[in-house]
């Protein structure tokens, strides 16, 4: 494959896509014949895999042999008690006939034992512990990651402020801080419109050294997430009147929050 919307093509095929991207996709493929026929081959794939694999059930000869490995099992796990020293303890019962019930154990008494009680226990520790991440941080990270592929970054682009500020006017639901930070080291590189809280929020992209910072804004009044760090990428929140903002880029915290002081000031 040539297309460089390849990628995102095949995860769109597989569900993993957000509607706003899901409609970017759809219109691209109106347009490339080899990201087109590359879902044709997709689903021709899909198609045969389901028509040609068939289920087959365990044989009945298995079913006992698990079944009597079962039993023998238990009959080792329960071993007879010591009997007392007499002519009573001296005669040997008549084994009973071993049972074909089929009786099975709780699930919590093999879940926590050994491998499985460890496994278990991570997971339970993995979620207890470590912080869960918010549906907006992943939102904003998966909105940056998009837009650092080919013709997703900026829509209009420029470094004059005056050109960029009024761009939003019809493309997003707010009006965000725009500036030009070049001689602090942060060059104004235009914005774009993208899809945050269920509303067109507005994006201004700067350029600091080799990382690019999108500044998402957008109108809510909800408690916003605390700084944090993501998949790499590190989120800077703050909020001025009833407009929230987010700074998201690989940059350094201190390169980062430099950025957001600098905004807040113009704010």
């Amino acid at each position: 494959m040539q297309c460089a919307e390849s990628l995102r093509v095949q995860a769109y095929f597989d569900g993993e896509v957000d509607a706003l991207a899901a409609a970017e996709i759809e219109r691209h493929v109106e347009h490339c014949s080899e990201c087109r026929a590359l879902l044709q081959d997709l689903e021709k794939v899909r198609t045969a895999l389901r028509e040609g694999i068939t289920y087959a059930a365990a044989p009945q000869a298995l079913r006992t042999q698990i079944l009597q490995a079962l039993d023998q099992e238990t009959a080792l796990a329960s071993p007879v008690a010591p009997q007392a020293n007499s002519a009573a303890a001296r005669i040997k019962p008549r084994p009973a006939p071993q049972s074909r019930v089929w009786r099975a154990r709780p699930f919590w008494t093999g879940a926590f034992s050994g491998v499985g009680g460890a496994a278990i226990a991570a997971v339970i520790a993995f979620f207890v512990v470590m912080p869960a991440f918010s549906p907006l941080s992943n939102e904003l990270v998966s909105a940056h990651v998009r837009s650092l592929m080919p013709s997703h970054l900026i829509d209009v682009v420029s470094t004059d402020r005056h050109t960029v500020k009024p761009w939003f006017a019809g493309h997003a639901d707010v009006s965000p801080v725009v500036s030009d930070f070049e001689s602090q080291g942060y060059r104004l590189m235009g914005g774009r419109a993208d899809y945050i809280e269920h509303q067109r929020s507005a994006v201004v992209v700067y350029q600091h050294g080799a990382h690019v910072i999108n500044v998402f804004t957008w109108a809510a009044d909800g408690r916003l997430p605390s700084n944090t760090t993501r998949s790499g990428y590190r989120l800077a929140f703050w909020q001025q009147g009833d407009i929230q903002y987010c700074a998201v880029s690989d940059t350094g915290w201190d390169e980062l929050l430099g950025l957001v002081r600098l905004l807040r000031e113009q704010g």
